[in-house]
């Protein structure tokens, strides 16, 4: 094999392992956002005035990356992967938060 076909391999094969850290890492986030949501119920709950809000809330980038690394852990990597870039962004986090909605709308097709 020549030199320039080994290092294109080692390039796809880095680029298939910092996917699959990113999946990892959304996996292990939305798990910890599962372990605190019981606090935020019972501060809620605390509260006993009701929250008045103007505007509907936009999604979270936690409530993001958690249909995304459900998709992912569903073997639907180079989806979510296609998914994100569709939208401009090399990265999850580069996606302005008003296109939340959009993306967990188009991401709900996927699964």
């Amino acid at each position: 094999m020549s030199k320039t076909k080994l290092a294109l391999d080692v390039v796809i094969d880095l680029r298939n392992l910092a996917d699959s850290i990113e999946t990892l890492v959304f996996a292990l986030e939305s798990n910890q956002t599962d372990s605190v949501a019981p606090v935020e119920k019972k501060e809620a709950k605390e509260n006993k005035e009701p929250k008045k809000t103007t505007k509907p809330q936009l999604p979270t980038l936690e409530d993001v990356r958690a249909k995304l690394a459900a998709l992912s852990q569903d073997g639907k990597q180079v989806q979510v992967k296609e998914l994100i870039t569709s939208f401009g962004a090399k990265k999850l986090s580069d996606i302005p938060v008003e296109k939340y909605p959009e993306l967990l709308k188009e991401a709900g097709k996927l699964g």
